[in-house]
């Protein structure tokens, strides 16, 4: 007995489109119209797969942390080295941010939901860029007890600094700099590596 008519779409594909439109254009200047003609599903469809617009740009999120994050952080926990995990993450970021086949930036890093208003997706978003804080932080500390960094240096103050630099190339790459730009300011963001 039939259960109703089969999807007439990949979902996969559909979050990838709907993640670069939201990721281009931002949450609120994303149009329900604008989602249905990229996506290439019809209202009722939509709605029944996906749920409201919120709902959509939240599993989006989810893919996009399942899918692009795992270019940038990958390595991160693995590597024996926390100086040279930061630099690979460094230099992972410059090629993500610039790819050809994404919208240039971190869809995280530019996401401007909670100060549109989107109290649940801004919430959703802080906890995604609080994640990556903590994971850096958690190296950074390895570093210091096995002797890559001084035992007087700031460790909260260095997350920081290497957050703010890795935010700061998302941005550039959204500008329009260059992956051997961003390049550079990896190596360079090395240098400022307490001895």
């Amino acid at each position: 007995m039939s259960r109703g008519r089969p999807r007439e779409f990949d979902r996969t594909d559909a979050l990838n489109k709907a993640m670069k439109l939201f990721w281009q254009k931002g949450y609120t200047a994303t149009s329900m119209n604008d989602l249905y003609a990229t996506m290439g599903i019809k209202s009722p469809s939509l709605y029944a797969a996906f749920g409201s617009k919120e709902d959509l740009y939240d599993e989006v999120l989810q893919h996009y942390e399942e899918c692009v994050a795992p270019h940038i952080w990958g390595g991160m926990e693995s590597e024996p080295s926390p100086k040279k995990a930061i630099a690979q993450w460094l230099e992972r970021s410059a090629e993500t941010l610039t790819r050809s086949d994404l919208p240039h930036g971190c869809m995280v890093t530019l996401s401007a939901v909670a100060s549109e208003g989107h109290e649940r997706l801004g919430a959703r978003v802080q906890q995604l860029r609080n994640s990556g804080y903590e994971l850096l932080k958690a190296r950074l500390s390895e570093a210091q007890q096995c002797g890559e960094l001084p035992p007087s240096t700031d460790i909260d103050a260095l997350t920081r600094l290497y957050v703010s630099i890795q935010q700061g190339m998302s941005i550039q790459a959204r500008d329009g700099a260059s992956r051997e730009t961003l390049l550079g300011i990896a190596r360079m963001a090395m240098g400022l590596w307490p001895a």
